[in-house]
């Protein structure tokens, strides 16, 4: 949430500052602003999307070869343009970005007005700013120190840059609980949220842990943390290439992900599965192999469609390796004073690596002794970093806000960790291990062949892009699918959707079900084949409009229903990773036909730093 952009060094800084809040737009785009440092501290701010930003700034003469940006997700204030970042002191010589939460900032702010501060907005974030500048004020200490001291007063998530007037040469940049990467380039320095401002210029980056501020000042960085302790950064080489944040010629990047989908689900199983040795190999579980093949419980937790990741995540394990498994909501999980026991294993899935509510999840498991073991996608995450083991989806930046490879990347990891507990714990035979991994091994071609059929969900979409709600029913390993396809409907299309078990249908929302009703089945051939043919005579029996996602070949269903999508025959626990596909599909086509705009939908950001 909020795209954080800082540079100084040798170039002219607003055009590399510019692009990269572009870059960064997917995490947040109620209004956008800069702040430019050369003798004078010029800041420019408007609501709406960057390309707002830009008109704003016309003409107006911004040289500098220091500043700052900000993308902004409205948390405190409405979106407008007061309330835009950067922010400024009441003596306007010192600028802010900020991306996440004061939590105390109304106390804070009734202390600073009593002493004559003045503010402008409605934003924590302002508070913050004036707070260092009133620290510097009575402690007449450097603009370094005074950031540190206010920060040891604020409570909440934060990842801050700030600028001085009194010193065109330097930045200040600090995190706790949202996310700071720093570039290193040859005489100049990168800040932002995440590495894609940075990759066209450097792949030497460092990431700020919790609670660590960064001093760049005449060329030179220094760490320290809030005790004023300096540290030594790591700088590591980034694992990106330019090419994989740009659009390659689609018109959309979500578009570009689910088409990339063959390529992330394979780079999730390279190295680990090797089809031709029939053998699995899982490095992070190995490290405690004894604590997952002893484990009481496996507890999943994540947000959104990394939480649907773990609902089939909950099927495959208890399938596959037979042990209880139960699946939380991470905004839930630490309040409502959980059960967790030491040997239990929490099993945090994100795509981010740095959502909030997750984070704090983790770490209420961890005080209670639980082994914590990531599943996400962003190296050098703070998920990655706190976790005592994981394992990385390799599926390359997700710019479209609404998850798609990241999706199946995560179901796909979570596959090949329950059938290598499972192979461990002697729970299936050597013959299912292998027909499951000839399976996953050939997701990829799968995956691509439904791919070449898109065309086919863009002419259903044209059938039902004016509906005002959609029913989405899918039973065992294709009921979290049906959430998954609902709530990407609800995300980019703005159309109601829910996602239910077929069984359930009879037991209220059938109710709904009418001639306007959209009703999306997925109906593979499994176990429970014949319980969905009777869940869908029953929506036609009430003159619902039937979809059904089936499996090729199937005549029965496609005589029944309105509308059906075929998908290669594959076991039952692999299947969500095929049936998702037209599903994106179908959301992606409704959103453009209804005119939304895909990648980034109103009111949503990319990575959820705020609890």
């Amino acid at each position: 949430m909020c795209g954080i952009v800082g540079y100084l060094g040798k170039r002219e800084a607003l055009p590399v500052i510019i692009k990269g809040l572009k870059r960064l737009e997917y995490r947040g785009y109620d209004s956008a602003g800069v702040a430019m440092l050369n003798g004078n501290l010029e800041i420019v701010k408007k609501k709406g999307k960057v390309s707002d930003l830009e008109a704003e700034i016309g003409t107006k003469k911004l040289d500098a070869t220091l500043g700052i940006g900000h993308t902004r997700w409205a948390t405190h204030g409405e979106p407008n343009d007061k309330n835009a970042h950067p922010h400024s002191s009441a003596d306007g010589k010192l600028a802010i970005i900020h991306n996440g939460i004061i939590e105390n900032y109304s106390s804070i702010k009734k202390e600073l007005e009593l002493s004559g501060h003045v503010f402008k907005s409605d934003t924590d974030s302002e508070v913050l700013i004036h707070l260092i500048e009133e620290i510097k004020r009575q402690n007449q200490c450097s603009i370094d120190e005074a950031v540190r001291l206010a920060l040891n007063e604020v409570v909440g998530a934060y990842a801050i840059v700030v600028l001085s007037k009194d010193d065109d040469r330097m930045m200040i940049a600090a995190r706790k609980g949202s996310p700071l990467v720093i570039g290193i380039g040859e005489g100049e320095f990168f800040v932002a949220s995440d590495a894609t401002p940075i990759i066209e210029y450097t792949n030497n980056v460092t990431y700020l842990n919790d609670r660590e501020m960064a001093v760049i000042k005449d060329g030179s960085l220094t760490v320290k943390n809030l005790e004023n302790v300096t540290k030594t950064p790591f700088i590591q080489k980034l694992e990106l290439d330019l090419e994989d944040i740009e659009k390659g010629g689609y018109p959309h990047f979500m578009l570009k992900e689910i088409f990339e989908q063959p390529k992330s689900v394979r780079d999730a199983m390279r190295g680990r599965l090797v089809s031709r040795e029939h053998h699995l190999f899982m490095s992070g579980m190995d490290q405690y192999l004894n604590r997952f093949i002893n484990a009481d419980r496996l507890i999943l937790i994540g947000c959104g469609t990394s939480w649907h990741a773990g609902l089939i995540g909950e099927y495959l394990f208890e399938e596959l390796s037979r042990v209880p498994v139960e699946v939380e909501y991470a905004s839930e999980f630490r309040y409502r004073n959980p059960v967790v026991r030491e040997q239990d294993i929490v099993i945090a899935v994100s795509q981010s690596g740095e959502t909030a509510d997750t984070l704090a999840a983790i770490e209420l498991a961890k005080s209670k002794g639980a082994l914590i073991f990531g599943v996400c996608n962003v190296v050098g995450s703070s998920i990655a970093r706190i976790a005592d083991a994981g394992a990385y989806l390799h599926a390359g930046p997700e710019i479209g806000v609404a998850s798609t490879k990241a999706f199946t990347s995560q179901v796909t990891i979570l596959a090949m960790m329950a059938m290598y507990l499972g192979l461990k714990k002697g729970t299936i035979s050597m013959s299912q291990y292998q027909e499951l991994l000839l399976g996953l091994d050939s997701i990829p071609d799968k995956v691509t062949k439904i791919l070449s059929k898109a065309d086919e969900i863009l002419t259903i979409s044209k059938s039902f892009y004016q509906a005002r709600n959609f029913l989405y029913l899918g039973r065992g390993f294709n009921f979290p699918v049906a959430l998954e396809g609902a709530l990407k409907l609800k995300e980019i299309s703005y159309i109601h959707a829910e996602g239910y078990p077929a069984a359930e249908m009879k037991h209220g929302p059938i109710a709904l079900i009418d001639e306007d009703m959209p009703v999306v089945f997925i109906a593979t051939k499994d176990s429970s084949y014949e319980k969905v043919i009777s869940n869908i005579q029953e929506v036609k029996a009430r003159k619902g409009k039937v979809i059904a996602i089936v499996t090729e070949g199937d005549t029965e269903i496609k005589s029944m229903a309105d509308f059906t999508f075929e998908i290669p025959s594959i076991s039952d626990a692999l299947v969500p990773l095929l049936a998702v596909v037209p599903l994106q599909l179908l959301s992606y086509h409704i959103a453009i036909l209804r005119g939304c705009n895909v990648d980034q939908p109103r009111n949503l950001a990319k990575s959820v730093t705020v609890e």
